[in-house]
């Protein structure tokens, strides 16, 4: 644990400086691929940053930061689009936007409680108190693991990686609110409420890395294919894209946290979604299909995400131990958590 917490500081130092580089003398280069050229460093360094753990949290959560939110971020920033551009007031705004996945409110609301009040949605606060309280027990139950059915399992291991994935990045975003005091757009709209694929996947399920995607992939693509194709294809071409880099990103994750060549099972998850997503679109724009009631498509929805997660997503996971690896990891942060408290209070 110490040593790992010592890779964390080098890590971070290394991430900071290399941030600073760009700040300070990437800008300062026009636009293009001469300012890409000197991003590319960077970028190899924060591929290269989470084979520094041996901690799956500490590998995954810093591939996502640094080897894919942050390089795609840059690659954008190199021809002055994405969240970095204009350049933030500060070099520490620049940091916060770089280093973390959080998008600022463009056009906050001072009366947003008063607002949630009125429509009778929970105040965040007690949301992220009660996913706090449904993870930690899920790691009980998960210590009996052995005497449950394998469905019980697999459906208690989903629920496991969404709360978590949903509470760092819920508890990211509300560090880095407080920091530079502007409100943060959630990362998550309440994905279990989604009522067809393109909703789940573009407006509910990891917002911030959708915004990405959208802007790296998607866009790019689509305006690429529609000299060649017409605007309608295009559009489906552009989803694909993106379908196809969310699976590759992935597979590079599961590489950082598992050190073994990929089996491309999760691209597969990928680009499944994205050709029934992409067949959801062309039969809504073609026929005038409207889905069933929202109980009816959600279920549906639910299911095909559930389902495939366990044919593609998990597998590779649990062959390699992961998820043991993972819960033991928090087991620990607890344990540590309760001594500390009882030293305290001694």
């Amino acid at each position: 644990m110490e040593q790992e917490l010592r890779n964390l500081r080098k890590v971070w130092i290394s991430a900071l400086v290399s941030i600073c580089h760009c700040y300070f003398i990437s800008f300062r280069i026009s636009k293009g691929v001469l300012r890409l050229i000197t991003i590319l460093p960077v970028s190899i360094l924060f591929l290269v940053l989470p084979l520094s753990f041996s901690s799956v949290h500490f590998c995954v959560i810093s591939a996502l930061f640094f080897s894919w939110l942050a390089n795609f971020k840059l690659m954008l920033f190199a021809f002055d689009q994405g969240p970095l551009y204009p350049l933030p007031a500060n070099l520490y705004r620049f940091i916060c936007y770089a280093c973390f996945p959080v998008k600022i409110r463009q056009n906050p609301s001072p009366s947003g409680i008063a607002n949630r009040l009125r429509k009778n949605k929970p105040i965040p606060k007690l949301g992220f108190a009660v996913n706090i309280l449904i993870f930690g027990v899920l790691l009980h139950i998960y210590e009996y693991s052995d005497s449950l059915p394998r469905f019980a399992v697999l459906s208690i291991y989903c629920l496991y990686i969404y709360l978590e994935l949903e509470i760092v990045l819920v508890f990211v975003g509300a560090v880095v609110s407080t920091l530079l005091g502007c409100d943060i757009e959630p990362v998550f709209n309440e994905p279990y409420l989604a009522t067809s694929l393109q909703d789940f996947w573009s407006r509910r399920w990891n917002l911030m890395v959708s915004a990405v995607l959208r802007s790296t992939v998607h866009i790019p693509v689509q305006r690429f294919c529609t000299r060649f194709l017409g605007p309608d294809a295009a559009v489906l071409v552009g989803v694909m894209a993106s379908f196809l880099v969310s699976g590759l990103m992935h597979e590079l994750i599961y590489f950082y946290a598992i050190r073994l060549p990929p089996t491309w099972e999760v691209t597969c998850f990928f680009v499944l979604h994205g050709v029934a997503t992409t067949t959801e679109i062309a039969v809504k724009r073609t026929l005038r299909w409207r889905p069933p009631h929202r109980a009816v498509s959600g279920l549906g929805v639910l299911a095909l995400v559930s389902v495939t997660g366990v044919w593609f997503f998990l597998p590779q996971l649990l062959r390699n131990n992961v998820h043991e690896r993972a819960i033991s990891e928090c087991l620990l942060v607890i344990d540590i958590a309760k001594r500390t408290l009882f030293i305290s209070s001694s």
